[in-house]
């Protein structure tokens, strides 16, 4: 990021494209926020970025009483390559899965999966729910793009469909421990895949399925929920300096 980054500065993603001179009115659940929550002034400035054209400071112009009407001025950052690593995971319920998709946003994944192995308890997933989550993350965090938000799909036929080029790490609860960062460190350059499974763990057919494929790691000696495991997971990859 640019030295004089104002990290404190108000981000709000928005759909439309970004280019010097464009016109951007939100729509009324952002203009709420913008009027009424940090109460910005007519001439104030904020960031806005789409994922796509980089992040850009907007000045707000006079309009309607509720109405949050900008022009946009200047580039702050251009748009970065969007990050390949993907995060797999079984579907948690609501609460739950809100967090862990906002940690695997703010951690790097750039892909997120839902996979439906035998012991998943949830097996419909609110994707519209998912993607806002991921939003949310990236105003706050400062990321520019947002993750590719797959449809849920059996473990079996994303396994058979993941790039031989992709290193699977399978964090796996029954694995002997050991350095995982040097695990990591061994493996080919290429993007990364990291599965994490439910909270019953992966039946002993899934392990065996998964095994000559995969880097497997123990995450430790304590047993870790599933959203603890995710951060635990990619913290260990990004630690490990895997490709992003």
């Amino acid at each position: 990021m640019p030295a004089d980054y104002d990290f404190r500065a108000q981000r709000l993603h928005v759909p439309q494209d970004l280019a010097a001179g464009a016109e951007i009115v939100l729509p009324a659940e952002q203009a709420h926020y913008v009027l009424h929550v940090i109460r910005l002034p007519v001439d104030g400035a904020i960031l806005l970025f789409n994922g796509r054209d980089g992040e850009w400071r907007a000045v707000r112009q006079a309009g309607g009483k509720r109405e949050a009407r900008f022009v946009v001025e200047e580039q702050v950052r251009p748009q970065p390559p969007a990050p390949t690593r993907e995060y797999a995971f079984a579907p948690l319920k609501h609460a739950r899965l809100d967090y862990m998709v906002q940690k695997a946003v703010e951690m790097g994944a750039g892909v997120l999966t839902p996979v439906l192995t035998r012991y998943t308890q949830v097996s419909r997933i609110n994707l519209e729910r998912m993607a806002a989550n991921a939003v949310e993350a990236a105003e706050q965090c400062g990321l520019l793009t947002l993750p590719v938000i797959n449809a849920p799909r059996p473990l079996q036929s994303w396994l058979a469909e993941l790039p031989a080029t992709h290193n699977l790490v399978f964090c796996d609860e029954g694995a002997k421990e050991a350095d995982p960062i040097l695990a990591l460190r061994a493996a080919p350059a290429g993007p990364v895949s990291v599965l994490i499974g439910p909270e019953g763990g992966f039946s002993p057919e899934e392990r065996t399925m998964l095994a000559p494929r995969a880097i497997t790691l123990s995450l430790g000696p304590r047993i870790l929920r599933a959203d603890t495991a995710a951060v635990a997971a990619l913290a260990l990859v990004e630690a490990a300096g895997c490709q992003k």
